[in-house]
């Protein structure tokens, strides 16, 4: 398998590209970055070949490419690689307008290339064994879920709402309403939010709570923040409580880890899943198999629009239907 990445401007490229590094028959053919120390770098890191244009890349013989750019270089990207015949596997989220990301998966269907998104938080054990103990019925019928996605502050293009599209809210809501909408097979029908700038300076937004509606009848909140300092232990969170007719279910997608009480205060060991590596196994799979991904681009598509919807709703006060 022949693997190409285009840009390192996102942080999950490490350990995309370290997932890679791991499977046996796997070969990272090149990368391609725009910023040409970063890529040089990133080459140097993986033994591979630099290209200072991604077009460049895409003429190699290649599979698949992940795309690990700036949000809003991902529409451009992915178009390119479909038309050159390459399978994609596309940080989220998917794109920063709902006309780009449909865009993305037309030309990636009419092109015959596989259009992953990259969510994987979906293959967390917790997470695993949440969905299997809902499809079981084991819960009985879910009334709510309160889920949180609260960060540290990333910095550079992602609070540079020309690249990012915006900004925790984007960058946060995706991951766990793609887990809501993957536990119940329900879709969002209406989005009440209020978000704000309160806690880091710059003027995008590093703080939202989102009400959502499914078309289950499900009501939904999310806390996704950029509300972690810089001395918390680790990024963030992702947590969902989960209320049904026969229990309520508690996840912490992060809590496999140490802590250790050191004079500098408490640190995280983590010894937990590997999420990257088993996103991009199940990525090489479905290529190297020809089958549809696990996680599509319509899923993609299907969060963004949460995303956006909040930021509508806050700007005009008002629930947004989607």
């Amino acid at each position: 398998m022949k693997v190409g990445i285009i840009s390192f401007a996102h942080p999950h490229a490490y350990g995309y590209a370290d997932s890679l590094k791991k499977i046996d028959g796997v070969q990272i053919v090149g990368i391609a970055d725009d910023d040409q120390k970063r890529g040089e770098n990133a080459a140097a890191k993986y033994n591979t070949k630099f290209f200072k244009g991604y077009e460049e890349l895409l003429q190699q013989d290649l599979d698949a490419v992940i795309i690990t750019s700036e949000n809003s270089n991902h529409r451009e990207h992915v178009v390119a690689a479909a038309k050159a015949g390459k399978h994609i596997l596309c940080e989220k989220p998917l794109a920063t307008k709902v006309e780009d990301a449909k865009e993305m998966i037309e030309v990636c269907k009419q092109n015959q290339v596989i259009l992953q998104t990259a969510f994987p938080v979906r293959f967390n054990s917790a997470v695993v064994r949440a969905k299997k103990i809902i499809e079981n019925g084991e819960l009985g019928q879910i009334f709510a879920i309160r889920g949180t996605n609260r960060g540290t502050n990333p910095g550079g293009w992602f609070v540079d709402q020309a690249k990012s599209g915006g900004g925790a809210v984007i960058d946060h809501t995706v991951h766990v309403v793609d887990l809501m909408r993957w536990f119940m097979g329900a879709e969002v029908k209406e989005v009440y939010a209020e978000i704000d700038n309160t806690i880091s300076s710059g003027s995008i937004d590093d703080c939202g709570i989102l009400n959502i509606e499914f078309d289950n009848d499900v009501f939904t909140t999310l806390d996704c923040s950029w509300s972690r300092n810089e001395t918390y232990p680790t990024w963030g969170d992702v947590t969902l409580e989960i209320i049904g007719s026969e229990g309520n279910l508690k996840v912490d997608a992060f809590a496999q880890k140490l802590d250790v009480y050191a004079p500098d205060g408490v640190n995280w060991k983590y010894w937990g899943d590997n999420m990257d590596f088993e996103l991009i196994n199940d990525f090489l799979t479905s290529v190297s198999n020809g089958k549809e991904p696990s996680i599509s681009g319509f899923d993609g598509l299907k969060a963004l629009e949460v995303a956006l919807a909040a930021y509508e709703s806050s700007e005009k006060r008002q629930p947004i239907k989607l």
